[in-house]
């Protein structure tokens, strides 16, 4: 099914989005608040940039293509809609670790749950101002927090797509590409609540950037914080000039 979108033309796929959201300049698209106050604004262009550098990382260190499994191990996080769009600009296929699949590459903050796993390994740092892992890193593994910024801003080359193979698996089940970005929004500025479901999350933020719109994303603890504490509740809503939409 095509998506029609307010920005102009239909979003059938993952990669008809990255390069609208790559030509959208600097109007923010994605706006994060995290624990402890932490926030980070990215537009379009930006968030393009961010996917388009993971998805070379993808396919020049692991030769990411369609039938590559992608365990995205990681919280509601804006850094996991960047490795969920640009694993899926690979044509790989993301599961999410409820799923149960044998992956061959995993992307996580916490590699102590991956050591015995088999897979390659990508370790991401959660913080914005992070430039290497605070850790222990294993034996292989790729340091996302420096590596990412390495590769270039232009997706070099990448196979095509296979509308027909699974994009997003979890417990629940699997959607596949043709059908991963959902019916688009209504082009608003929108509050995500982090405490859905991360699978629930990214397809919430497909639907968004699909009909033009804005998502304000907030962590799980944050939305907690604002739904007891109205007064600052009504300052973001305002600041941000978002609706957060219950139900």
């Amino acid at each position: 099914m095509q998506i029609a979108s307010r920005s102009g033309g239909p979003v059938p796929d993952v990669a008809s989005l990255l390069a609208r959201l790559a030509a959208d300049g600097g109007r923010p698209r994605l706006t994060w608040y995290g624990d402890d106050g932490e926030r980070v604004e990215l537009s379009g262009a930006v968030l393009a940039n961010w996917a388009s550098k993971t998805v070379n990382l993808l396919v020049e260190e692991f030769d990411a293509a369609p039938g590559t499994g992608v365990v995205v191990d990681l919280p509601v996080h804006w850094r996991t809609a960047v490795w969920a769009l640009a694993a899926w600009r690979t044509g790989a296929t993301v599961a999410l670790p409820d799923a149960g699949t044998d992956p061959d590459v995993v992307v996580t903050d916490a590699p102590h749950r991956w050591a015995d796993a088999g897979a390659d390994l990508v370790v991401v740092s959660l913080p914005a101002l992070a430039r290497r892992y605070d850790g222990d890193l294993p034996a292989g593994a790729i340091d996302a927090a420096s590596a990412v910024m390495t590769y270039g801003d232009v997706i070099g080359w990448v196979q095509e797509v296979d509308p027909g193979r699974e994009a997003l698996v979890t417990a629940a089940g699997a959607v596949g590409h043709k059908e991963l970005v959902p019916e688009a929004g209504d082009g608003a500025r929108v509050v995500v609540d982090g405490r859905g479901a991360v699978a629930d999350v990214l397809r919430d933020l497909l639907r968004i950037w699909a009909g033009g719109g804005s998502a304000v994303l907030v962590s799980a603890a944050t939305a907690t914080e604002l739904d007891g504490d109205e007064s600052r509740r009504t300052r973001l809503l305002s600041s941000e000039q978002a609706e957060w939409r219950r139900g």
